[in-house]
């Protein structure tokens, strides 16, 4: 499947709602494009918050491509770069959600494995508006 361009650069409104499309399509690695971009682009003040939700994207892929240790090691380092932007949370980014599904799933995996997550498991929401 293609991958997006790495130049791309798209406003946090659009970054997001392409990221959650891709999520919820199940391709979380171009997500991680999308986010990554993003997180170049990003003003200084919000870097940490997109290179967190890219490594977010990155974690879920190796979720789905079946690895066991990275995929819980990326959502733990994900969660911990986003957790700081709870108290004010930029473009509607469901922070707190975000933390918090994050380390259940990372938590889930190393107790359950993979096998017995679903496609849903997967998925999670990126903002706290639709």
């Amino acid at each position: 499947m293609p991958t997006t361009p790495d130049d791309l650069r798209l406003p946090p409104d659009e970054a997001l709602a392409q990221a959650q499309r891709l999520l919820d399509e199940g391709r979380a690695f171009h997500a991680h494009e999308i986010l990554e971009g993003a997180w170049k682009a990003a003003p200084d003040p919000e870097r940490e918050l997109w290179r967190g939700l890219a490594q977010l994207a990155v974690g879920l892929t190796h979720a789905r491509r079946g690895n066991a240790t990275g995929a819980p090691r990326l959502l733990r380092r994900a969660a911990d770069r986003i957790a700081p932007y709870a108290p004010s949370p930029p473009h509607d980014v469901a922070v707190t959600g975000l933390v918090d599904w994050s380390r259940a799933l990372a938590t889930r995996i190393e107790q359950d494995g993979l096998d017995r997550l679903g496609p849903d498991a997967l998925v999670p929401r990126l903002r706290d508006r639709p």
